[in-house]
């Protein structure tokens, strides 16, 4: 695999740290509201890249992470007179509804900030051990960027560029060294959370969350950190200066950050009253038609999120679906015989399909690309399959298909089973057929469309699939 490097600015050969194994760390949510639009596209950008690691046979390690103390999370917990605590079970429950409604898996370890303070508490002792932070007046322990030169190396921005207070969720601190200067440790303001620590009680600062987690489960140097090109910079940087200052080693060997999304060709904001949460999304879209728009385009590109996009991405997905259903339902009539040369040649384009799509998820992740193997694989199964067709061959093309869209997370939903009254008139068209009875065929007909079912009359009985 080829991936694009945010640290290098340029495409680069994945080779592991460990051969066979892949450790990932991605950037969760903070834990006070429902995720929005523009955090899902991460959230299933990176879910697709775990899955084609696993597609090639890498033991992936995938954490992400929960920020469950945070400023905006007090503010909201002051406003509901409830814990943090209490907040942060609530929406990280909710996330886990949302995600999986997205089709995005849960990742093998899920660490919220606060189950990590006393880790946190010893890298920021490395840190002011070593000279790369001091305490302030006020017993706020900040980063002393000056003493770490490689800063800035991630997103290109200097220390003169950083401007004062940028990277924090608090008020404008007033006793740095530097107004470049970052906060790893709060002291404790009143009515906050606190834990205790050798420099009094208070909390974590957002960056030096995200160094400890993942290094406790990725190890001090690991393969890949990713998550949205909004972090790359002062959250990522921040993350490399603190994490190489404390162990003098490389932080991450390949850096991804996802493209922006817009809405409607405007940027997303509450001030323009286009800021949704997927949660909003879902009461009116397919979320799996959200999933197949985001992959649509490539991971790095802005994409914009508009009611036509998503009725395109929708399109898109029936067609996969009545595919899908078609090779079942020749599956299930197939005869059981061996396969013809012409069934053996539709299996070696399978594999070239296949070969097609991996070329393309192994450059950069272009999903794009790998989406159009699966639809060249669709039109040639739909013009070379028929109620003919030996089984062997329908389910050669069923398994291509199933294992290409399942990197993905497309085409996941089960066919359900018709309704009771829904058969039934399935049942009584199919005796008005027999009978020659065609007006009360055509009204069946039209009280199943109407109901929301599409029937079709094939070779082999009547077909029938809701209009999804």
């Amino acid at each position: 695999m080829v991936i694009y490097n945010s640290l290098t600015r340029r495409k680069e050969e994945f080779k592991p740290i460990h051969p066979g194994k892949v450790g990932i760390y991605a950037c969760g949510p903070t834990v006070y509201d429902f995720f929005h639009i523009g955090n899902a596209r991460p959230f299933i950008t990176f879910d697709v890249l775990r899955r084609q690691f696993e597609r090639e046979g890498y033991e992936v390690t995938f954490v992400q992470n929960f920020t469950d103390i945070d400023d905006k999370m007090i503010r909201r917990a002051n406003e509901e007179g409830i814990t943090v605590k209490e907040l942060a079970d609530r929406f990280i429950a909710e996330y886990f509804k949302d995600a999986k409604a997205l089709g995005v898996r849960p990742a093998t370890v899920h660490p919220r900030a606060t189950e990590h303070i006393p880790q946190i508490i010893d890298l920021v002792k490395r840190l002011t051990e070593n000279g790369h932070a001091y305490v302030g007046k006020n017993g706020d322990v900040y980063y002393r960027v000056s003493a770490f030169p490689g800063y800035g190396k991630l997103s290109g921005q200097s220390v003169e560029d950083r401007e004062m207070g940028a990277s924090e969720r608090l008020d404008v601190e007033t006793d740095k060294e530097n107004p470049a200067d970052f906060v790893l440790w709060k002291a404790q303001k009143p009515g906050e959370p606190a834990w205790p620590s050798p420099w009094g009680m208070g909390r974590p600062g957002w960056h030096i969350e995200c160094s400890c987690m993942s290094m406790t489960y990725l190890g001090e140097t690991f393969d890949i950190h990713c998550g949205g090109k909004d972090l790359l910079f002062p959250h990522h940087e921040n993350e490399i200066a603190q994490s190489e200052g404390a162990t003098g080693k490389p932080y991450v060997h390949y850096w991804m950050h996802n493209g922006f999304i817009n809405i409607d060709n405007q940027k997303m904001s509450k001030s323009l009253g286009n800021f949704f949460t997927v949660r909003d999304i879902a009461k009116e879209y397919d979320l799996e038609a959200v999933r197949m728009f985001m992959l649509s385009a490539h991971y790095r590109s802005p994409i914009n999120f508009s009611r036509d996009q998503i009725a395109a991405a929708h399109a898109s997905l029936t067609r996969l679906y009545t595919a899908r259903d078609q090779m079942k339902f020749l599956q299930e009539k197939a005869p059981d015989r061996p396969l013809n040369d012409e069934e053996n040649a539709l299996l070696e384009r399978l594999k070239g399909y296949e070969q097609k799509f991996d070329a393309a998820m192994d450059d950069d992740l272009n999903t794009a690309d790998a989406i159009g193997a699966i639809f060249e694989l669709v039109r040639d199964v739909n013009s070379s399959l028929t109620a003919e067709s030996a089984k062997a061959a329908v389910e050669a093309a069923q398994k291509s298909f199933a294992s290409l869209c399942g990197v993905l997370g497309l085409v996941q939903r089960e066919a359900d089973a018709l309704p009771a009254d829904i058969q039934q008139m399935v049942d009584d068209r199919a005796a008005a057929r027999k009978a020659r009875d065609w007006k009360k065929s055509d009204e069946l007909r039209d009280a199943i469309k109407a109901a929301g079912y599409i029937l079709e009359d094939t070779p082999q009985g009547q077909k029938v699939r809701k209009n999804v």
